[in-house]
């Protein structure tokens, strides 16, 4: 039952909205950034920190080694909490410089289960982080939980909106194909949903999902 609908829901989502090319990053190391900084703010500031980045060529894991935390915080002052991001961000370069020798690539060619657990180490990620890191920067089937995705199906009464991140994530490992571009472009396609229809105050004349 669930599976049917979760199918149902993913091929109006595409019909409605089309493919939506994620994750806009020109690199891995890049997507794991955006992925640390788009906690708790707006894609749009994300974009802006991330260009400073890129205008002080520090989108490399060696230059972001080697900038000191309260420069880089400077840098990300359009993310809000940026003192704690640059934390963050160093903390997840000196973890990737002292288990991947700095190389998005080098992470990629291990086991899943290993990097999601080394990822989980990392002082400031959390599971949704990690599982973002994994499927946009390393190309692993794992699904995205984040709020937009509970939001959705919990009002479409699939489950329940306090279960633990794990019984998500579940759901979807459970009743779908295990297939890196099709939770690429479901957790995506959910995001689109959530900011133009299921939003906090729901605008449900004209969605895609307003008859299931």
């Amino acid at each position: 039952m669930r599976h049917n609908i979760l199918e149902t829901i993913f091929a109006r989502l595409y019909i409605t909205f089309g493919p939506q090319s994620w994750w806009p990053a020109e690199t891995p190391l890049e997507t794991a950034i955006g992925a640390i900084l788009t906690q708790n703010t707006s894609w749009s500031n994300v974009e802006k920190a991330i260009e400073r980045l890129k205008n002080h060529a520090l989108l490399s894991a060696r230059a972001l080694h080697a900038v000191a935390p309260a420069d880089l915080a400077q840098l990300l002052r359009p993310v809000g909490y940026y003192n704690i991001k640059s934390q963050r961000i160093k903390n997840f370069i000196s973890f990737l410089m002292s288990y991947y020798r700095g190389s998005m690539m080098v992470m990629e060619r291990e086991e899943m289960s290993v990097i999601r657990k080394k990822l989980l180490s990392v002082n400031g990620i959390g599971q949704e982080t990690a599982d973002a890191i994994m499927l946009y920067a390393l190309h692993k089937p794992v699904f995205v939980i984040d709020a937009y995705t509970k939001r959705i199906c919990s009002r479409h009464n699939i489950l329940q909106h306090e279960l633990p991140y794990e019984a998500w994530q579940n759901l979807f490992h459970g009743s779908m194909k295990s297939d890196v571009q099709l939770f690429n472009e479901y957790h995506a396609l959910l995001v689109r949903l959530a900011k133009d229809f299921c939003r906090t105050i729901p605008y449900c004349s004209g969605c895609p999902l307003e008859r299931i």
